[in-house]
């Protein structure tokens, strides 16, 4: 596996600096937001030699850009909102290639007007599951005509909150476009052990097939996000189901203070490094 880290874990509106603090850390990969270039996280432009400043810094510090952020709120109760995450997804798609990657991530949303990370009692509703349809329709066309595919995270507080629902949403979107970013720390809040791991192999299970980019965070004992390595994940367990099921791609943290990056890197590397070969 591929060791990466979110981009915008370290400060900097300069690609070559966000590289570069990423390999020092001990990454070979990043998953990469406009925000580090100086632009808005979903911009409404970005100039080509923005663009070929990610790639050229990726190149010359030996990262791998596996993916750009391209996270709004797909199922916002305005659909105005829901509009202009649509163009800003166009504009990243359209600068995805120059920038190296083939890989966009999106957030499936939810009803909070305000929070797109903010659960809403209404993600549940018939309604909600349409628009996310509707929006999905309208950003497969985008990855079709820019030849980039999209990677959707099940979130426990988005309207695709568990491994079912997303792949309900693959089968019924029917294009090879759509993926799964898998961050197991986003299927359970506060499981025991015996638990955590059922829900996190049989989700893995279930979309092994699509599973493009995983993720590396962690929950600790009350059930708050916490850095990979300091709370409740089993990451041995969640690896080696990774593997079992055939992936070998990114691996990528986030969640992280810049100056933990450097010790979550060897934790992660030991993990991987004690994977059956």
């Amino acid at each position: 596996m591929q060791l990466g880290i979110f981009a915008k874990t370290f400060s900097g509106t300069m690609p070559d600096a966000v590289m570069n603090a990423a390999r020092l850390a001990g990454y070979q990969a990043v998953q990469y937001n406009m925000a580090c270039s100086g632009l808005a996280s979903m911009p409404s432009a970005i100039p080509d030699q923005a663009a070929d400043a990610v790639r050229a810094a990726a190149i010359e510090h030996g990262i791998a850009v596996v993916a750009v952020s391209a996270t709004y709120n797909m199922i916002h109760p305005d659909p105005a909102v829901r509009a202009r995450g649509h163009e800003s997804l166009r504009v990243i798609a359209g600068s995805a290639h120059r920038m190296g990657t083939r890989l966009l991530t999106l957030c499936t949303g939810t009803r909070d007007p305000d929070d797109q990370w903010r659960a809403h009692p209404d993600n549940e509703a018939p309604q909600a599951w349409g628009d996310l349809l509707d929006a999905m329709t309208v950003a497969v066309a985008v990855a079709d005509e820019h030849d980039v595919d999209l990677g959707i995270e099940p979130e426990l507080a988005n309207v695709v909150n568990s491994a079912a629902k997303a792949r309900s949403l693959i089968d019924e979107v029917n294009s090879p476009r759509l993926k799964i970013v898998l961050d197991p720390a986003n299927l359970f809040e506060s499981e025991p052990l015996d638990a955590q791991r059922r829900i996190v192999a049989a989700g893995i299970a279930l979309l092994a097939d699509r599973i493009a980019l995983a993720h590396a965070k962690d929950r600790d004992a009350r059930g708050r996000f916490a850095t990979a390595g300091t709370g409740v994940l089993d990451y041995d367990h969640y690896l080696k189901c990774l593997a079992h099921a055939g992936f070998d791609g990114p691996l990528v943290t986030h969640g992280l203070a810049a100056g933990e990056a450097s010790d979550v890197a060897r934790f992660l590397q030991q993990q991987i490094a004690g994977l059956p070969a």
